[in-house]
């Protein structure tokens, strides 16, 4: 059986939307064959209606009987499920259940991580004003611009405005890849995430959102794909500047989020830059 806590149950019920007895949008069919793709037998083995017919009852089945291993990896590609539905149907991502998910998804894969609290105290401690942005591939110009916009959300940021300091990290990444986008435009164009037209045609860049941006970067390796995620996140932030949008989450930004979002943002920095970590840059 696999050594999922109680607590770690309820994040996965909350993200794979299992309260109505579904899995996500899964019909028996697919569900099936995403199991059978794992060589799990979810309707064909007895064991797994134990609790009932229902896929989350099967699923709940799986995840108490099955060992860490395997229960991990079919739990991250369901998460993976679950970030692709809500990008391609512009459903908001709860990024905060999310990130709780994959931690337990690496616990069960016996991966070692250091606990996320003491990491994001020592990441913080990395401040703007020690990057080198001329190392970003980008026009010359627009380092000048990025630069004030960084000092100008440091500002805000320190006088309580959260969602401004996010609003203006959201902009710098957006205009950090689309410089990148335009310095290497085969690399783009090409990559199989690139977003088309109704043609079947790659857009221009200034097409091109922030979500595609980041997808084709980490597909082409300028990002990396824990940057990816966490970038998506501060998207997802990001579009707080809609005032619904935040009133539909629920969700104030507040100190902490705003801190997070600026070392997500020099993450990516240090990505495009060609470098792994925020300190090379």
């Amino acid at each position: 059986m696999s050594s999922l806590t109680a607590a770690e149950k309820i994040y996965f019920e909350d993200v794979l939307d299992m309260s109505g007895g579904f899995v996500l949008n899964f019909s028996n069919a697919t569900f099936d064959s995403f199991f059978i793709s794992h060589g799990v037998e979810i309707y064909d083995d007895d064991k797994y209606s134990i609790n009932g017919q229902s896929k989350a009852r099967r699923l709940r089945a799986f995840w108490e009987q099955d060992p860490d291993e395997i229960v991990a990896r079919v739990l991250s590609e369901l998460l993976d499920k679950y970030e692709a539905i809500c990008e391609t149907q512009g459903h908001n991502l709860k990024v905060n259940v999310l990130q709780k998910c994959r931690s337990t998804v690496y616990r069960l894969s016996g991966n070692t991580r250091p606990d996320r609290a003491a990491t994001v105290d020592e990441f913080l401690k990395v401040r703007v004003d020690t990057l080198n942005l001329h190392k970003l591939p980008i026009e010359p110009a627009v380092v000048e611009v990025i630069e004030s916009r960084l000092r100008e959300a440091e500002l805000v940021a320190n006088a309580g405005a959260h969602l401004s300091a996010i609003f203006l990290c959201g902009s710098v990444l957006e205009a950090v890849l689309l410089g990148a986008a335009q310095q290497q435009p085969k690399e783009f164009n090409q990559a199989k995430s690139s977003p088309k037209d109704q043609e079947g045609k790659v857009k221009r860049f200034n097409e091109w959102s922030l979500s595609e941006l980041i997808n084709v970067a980490c597909d082409i390796g300028v990002l990396k794909p824990d940057v990816k995620e966490s970038s998506h996140g501060l998207r997802h932030f990001r579009n707080y500047i809609h005032p619904y949008e935040q009133l539909r989450s629920g969700f104030t930004p507040d100190e902490y989020t705003t801190r997070i979002c600026f070392q997500v943002l020099i993450a990516a920095l240090a990505n495009v830059a060609g470098k792994r970590n925020c300190s090379q840059l």
